[in-house]
């Protein structure tokens, strides 16, 4: 895939964690990215607590990170006022905090695929009516 992959939490954390729904099919694709995989803090946050939720440790996102697979390319206070009107615009969705950042870092890196397991996603738009470049299972 050409252009920034930015990486939500569904995948990441079934990358890291082993029996999840849709593992094989983020496997092969984690095998085909080039690093670094982008980010935001917020899904990081999402994905340590699911992690640990599934009692898993975070060793292994934090290796990601120190490694540079996973970066972090977008800083919640820079964006907050984007941020802020994305969640407004999709509330009754309802975004959560990770999916805005997501969706605003698509707006600032143009040609950038979120790779998601997330189904919301074929419904926010990057820019207003602009629909965002996904990699996710078809089901």
């Amino acid at each position: 895939m050409k252009g920034p992959m930015l990486l939500d939490t569904g995948p990441l954390v079934t990358f890291l964690a082993a029996g999840l729904v849709h593992q094989h099919w983020v496997h092969e694709q984690w095998k085909r990215l080039s690093p670094p995989l982008l980010t935001c803090e917020p899904v990081l946050a999402e994905a340590a607590f699911l992690l640990k939720r599934e009692g898993r440790e975070t060793d292994a996102l934090f290796a990601l990170l120190e490694r540079g697979i996973v970066r972090v390319a977008l800083q919640v206070t820079d964006q907050l006022a984007d941020i802020r009107a994305l969640m407004l615009r999709y509330r009754d969705r309802p975004m959560s905090l990770a999916d805005a950042c997501l969706v605003r870092l698509a707006e600032v890196l143009p040609g950038g695929t979120v790779f998601t397991l997330d189904g919301d996603f074929r419904f926010y738009r990057r820019h207003g009516n602009r629909v965002i470049p996904v990699l996710m299972p078809e089901n």
